[in-house]
């Protein structure tokens, strides 16, 4: 794969997010990073330093719609914009799916028995969709798709982390693409959003990425550019590894079952002062462990006033 790293600064937690510039009978950038000055001068710089400009662009093709990744479409208004349908919803903003969005998220955060102030910092979003780009996609990716222009490179479905998520594989090197499906130095964290057709049950994110991991170890995968840090090679024993990680931690979720049994309850004492800056992603996490182990029969749930309760089985 002819392809160059481009890495660019973001306002979060995580630090820098990488796009790639891979050449071939297209010239396709695979994300495009936050919508903020810095990463689009970044942006910018690393495509001039390949000898090309922004105009030269053909098609953007996006891993997933998080923020960080897919924020500088609007900077390639010639360029075709390619990624899972679920990623359109974000783009467009329509008030209906923004109505959607909250009401689903304060529901689901009523049932974690979260404090109304708490829900209410939490669905504040405003900050968050300004880093959003606003371009509809041109078209839609499905699982076993190839990438237009780019013979043998193929879209797999990888759900968990984001409802919306590919990895891209080129079939005859093993080389692939693969957002934030495998960090070289963190978990990624299965985050809580909405089913991708914007009705029916909550997808049990974490159990999602679990299959996902699993059918990345089954692949045979020679690189895989990551969507932050540097590129892992030696993939099946990383995920054996945060497969084993996951199932210690809800092992310790059961424990902490004695004295809390409530999501947000067990949020504050997994998580302690960090849910104060981050009670999105710390809820989410819990909400996955607790997933995992009715999933695998260790606990059960009920609904109680409005709350669900969770209890060894």
């Amino acid at each position: 794969m002819n392809i160059h790293k481009i890495v660019l600064p973001t306002p979060y937690a995580i630090g820098d997010v990488n796009a790639f510039l891979v050449k071939g009978d297209a010239l396709t950038l695979f994300d495009a990073g936050p919508k903020t000055k810095p990463a689009y001068e970044a942006l910018a710089r690393g495509i001039h330093e390949q000898g090309y400009s922004m105009d030269d662009i053909e098609q953007v093709v996006l891993t997933h719609h998080h923020p960080d990744h897919a924020g500088w479409v609007d900077a390639f208004p010639k360029a075709d914009v390619l990624g899972h349908r679920y990623v359109d919803y974000w783009m467009r903003q329509s008030a209906d799916f923004l109505h959607y969005r909250e009401t689903f998220y304060r529901e689901q955060l009523e049932q974690e028995n979260v404090p109304q102030e708490d829900i209410d910092r939490i669905l504040d979003a405003r900050e968050e969709l300004e880093l959003f780009g606003t371009r509809p996609l041109t078209r839609f990716l499905k699982d076993g798709d190839e990438v237009p222009g780019h013979p043998g490179l193929v879209a797999y479905e990888t759900l968990g982390h984001a409802q919306s998520h590919f990895i891209f594989v080129e079939e005859h090197t093993g080389e692939a693409i693969g957002g934030d499906l495998l960090l070289e130095k963190v978990s990624s964290n299965p985050l809580v959003e909405p089913p991708v057709d914007l009705k029916g049950e909550r997808p049990k994110s974490l159990l999602q990425y679990n299959a996902s991991l699993k059918r990345l170890q089954k692949m045979d995968i020679s690189k895989l550019y990551t969507g932050h840090g540097d590129a892992v090679t030696a993939i099946k024993p990383l995920v054996a590894e945060r497969l084993t990680r996951q199932h210690d931690r809800a092992m310790h979720v059961l424990q902490l079952m004695a004295q809390h049994n409530n999501v947000y309850d067990l949020t504050k004492a997994l998580f302690g002062k960090t849910y104060v800056k981050q009670p999105g992603l710390t809820l989410s996490e819990t909400l996955g462990q607790l997933d995992y182990l009715v999933a695998e029969g260790y606990a059960r749930s009920e609904m109680q006033n409005g709350v669900e309760i969770y209890m060894p089985a």
